[in-house]
């Protein structure tokens, strides 16, 4: 076998892996308790806290982040988990209760890391409510995603930690919460979906 053959079939091999490795679905321990989980396995790359008054985001950015946070809270933390393509891509709802809304938008591509810019990204909305709180998980593409996969429709009963969709490769998912939480994740962090604690309730 030559060495052209060789490269060929560590290439095939590799490629292999690394789908396996993407495609996981690894089973996770959703902790019990009034919280709130990561939607995403991910690093944390910006943690924002949005209201009328905020004067540290420039104008531009701010109107585009107040826009995706009007239906969920006046004051609200916005935390975006970038996904590697080595981390598993599935998302989880972070909270048990009624999907009140989906809202699918075409965008453009920009890199997923770069939170400033890939808010104008292609996304997914999904909007989760129960008694207590009302929360948004949004679904970005990156510049190697291109796919967006939603497992939940608009008036479904999910429970915290269960399935409700996948982007394919690298990606972000951002979660929207209203600031009377307690939060519980710092920069940089790296949080599992279904697992990890976003917020505690009060």
């Amino acid at each position: 076998m030559g060495w052209i053959s060789k490269v060929i079939i560590a290439l095939i091999l590799f490629l292999i892996l690394f789908l396996i490795n993407f495609y996981r679905d690894p089973k996770r321990t959703i902790p019990k308790g009034n919280n709130i989980v990561a939607p995403a396995d991910g690093r944390i790359i910006s943690i924002l806290r949005i209201n009328n008054k905020n004067i540290s985001i420039k104008k531009g950015l701010f109107g585009k982040i107040k826009a995706l946070t009007k239906d969920v809270a006046n004051q609200c933390y916005v935390v975006y988990i970038f996904m590697s393509p080595l981390d598993a891509h599935i998302n989880r709802a972070p909270i048990q209760g009624i999907v009140k809304s989906i809202k699918y938008a075409k965008g453009k591509f920009f890199k997923a890391y770069d939170f400033s810019k890939s808010i104008e990204n292609e996304k997914n909305e999904i909007v989760i409510q129960n008694k207590k709180l009302k929360v948004k998980v949004i679904q970005i593409a990156g510049f190697l995603a291109r796919r967006i996969k939603c497992y939940v429709k608009k008036n479904q009963k999910v429970n915290k930690g269960e399935k409700i969709g996948m982007i394919a490769l690298s990606s972000q998912t951002t979660i929207i919460i209203p600031t009377g939480v307690v939060l519980k994740v710092r920069l940089n962090q790296h949080v599992k979906a279904g697992e990890s604690v976003i917020a505690n309730l009060r």
